[in-house]
């Protein structure tokens, strides 16, 4: 329904601009034949008739400019009123012998491609009948008082006409030919945003049920760290790192398992509520760091003063920090973080410099769970795809000149500097 209203509106500007054209074209003609060729033509009603034209087109751009929605019916008015003026105009010049006869095709095209049925046939059978009504009614074409024959006057006004309608016709089928298109491609985005949201539910129903599964095994791997940690005592020394190793990676997956249980439930994430971006980020980083110690970072963060506020959701984090993951797993070099704000925007970039992306990795990454790693299970960059947009974000990935990736973030502060995602 939005897009029939969309294009209605598109073919109601045009219209617009169409009869502006028109009333140009009308005064210029009536000029040429009165002061030209020498055509008594009566003035006074023809003048009428294109001033009450010309007010029903300001009147349509004021409607526009007031923000009215038409339907197929206004549009369908609006070429009956077209269709009345012209009539009106032929009236007074000769009826159905004036050469400018035949542009009555020009709305009945702009019908054709722009109305339902209903609509077209209502105006074929008012335009048949205005036609014919001019082959009985009119007020006859006097003489011409020029050196053209009144025959080589007819088939100028015949090619002029053509001339006319050809442009008009033109530069309104492919300007719905325009509209078309994007209405095309809007309903295949929105068919890849639906295919992707239910990938995306389908994934949670199973992590919710997982994380359900897990809770227990893990629970029970931490008493055992724990039993070990005291039976060995001060014999052990040297694997106590694994064991604090152990320990945390078993608290990762903890927290992340309530993570998943709390948002299964419709608990706000936020956790550290609203704070300045540059103090995000940093939070960000600190906990990435406590995870992958030993890769390799720089930063550049950097936006307007004072800085705007941010909602540390904790998805959002979860999001942004699988991207630095995937990053440092195939960096051979130290990754590269930048970032930049102001007002209404925060931009991330995140540059890696591992292989970069592959054809058909360029195709399926974000849009359906990937990976070229064996072990992996090519759902962190989908999820992360997924919780960006759901924010009103965007993340777009771009092989760099010199190996590896570039992955941009973009993120409007609208939503996330006052309680996150709708």
């Amino acid at each position: 329904m939005t897009s029939v209203a969309s294009a209605n509106t598109a073919n109601f500007y045009r219209l617009y601009v169409l009869r502006n054209i028109a009333i140009a074209w009308q005064i210029a003609v009536v000029t040429l034949a009165k002061g030209y060729v020498g055509l008594p033509l009566p003035l006074l009603p023809l003048g009428l008739i294109i001033a009450c034209l010309a007010l029903f087109n300001l009147g349509t751009r004021l409607a526009l400019g007031r923000g009215y929605a038409p339907t197929s019916l206004g549009v369908f008015l609006q070429l009956l009123v077209d269709v009345l003026a012209l009539t009106g105009l032929l009236y007074f010049s000769g009826g159905a012998t004036n050469p400018f006869v035949l542009l009555f095709l020009l709305p009945l095209t702009i019908a054709v491609t722009a109305l339902p049925g209903k609509y077209t046939w209502g105006l074929v059978g008012f335009t048949v009948a205005c036609y014919s009504f001019l082959m009985w009614r009119f007020v006859p074409l006097p003489e011409a008082h020029s050196h053209d024959g009144g025959f080589g006057l007819h088939v100028f006004g015949m090619w002029l006409g053509f001339v006319l309608s050809a442009g008009l016709i033109g530069y309104f089928v492919v300007g719905m030919g325009t509209t078309l298109r994007r209405q095309e491609q809007a309903l295949a985005e929105a068919r890849e945003q639906a295919l992707r949201d239910e990938r995306l539910v389908a994934l949670g129903t199973l992590a919710a049920s997982t994380a359900h599964e897990l809770g227990t095994p893990l629970g029970t791997m931490a008493l055992l760290v724990e039993e070990i940690d005291e039976v060995l005592g001060d014999e052990a020394a040297q694997l106590r790192p694994q064991l604090d190793t152990l320990r945390t990676q078993i608290e990762r997956c903890k927290g992340a398992l309530s993570t998943l249980s709390a948002s299964a439930g419709g608990v706000q994430l936020g956790g550290g509520g609203v704070m300045p971006i540059d103090h995000y980020l940093a939070d960000v980083l600190t906990q990435w760091r406590r995870v992958r110690p030993a890769a390799a970072i720089e930063t550049d963060w950097k936006g307007s003063r004072p800085v705007p506020q941010i909602l540390a959701d904790r998805t959002l984090t979860q999001a942004v920090t699988n991207i630095l993951d995937n990053a440092a797993d195939v960096s051979r070099q130290a990754i590269e973080w930048s970032a930049s704000w102001d007002a209404h925007h925060v931009d991330m970039e995140i540059r890696d410099s591992g292989p970069g992306l592959t054809a058909e990795a360029e195709e399926s990454v974000g849009k359906r769970p990937y990976t070229e790693k064996p072990e992996g299970l090519g759902l962190g960059l989908f999820l992360a795809h997924g919780i960006i947009e759901r924010f009103g974000g965007r993340v777009t990935l771009a092989n760099r000149s010199g190996g590896g990736v570039t992955i941009h973030i973009q993120l409007p502060l609208a939503d996330l500097s006052s309680g996150g995602a709708s």
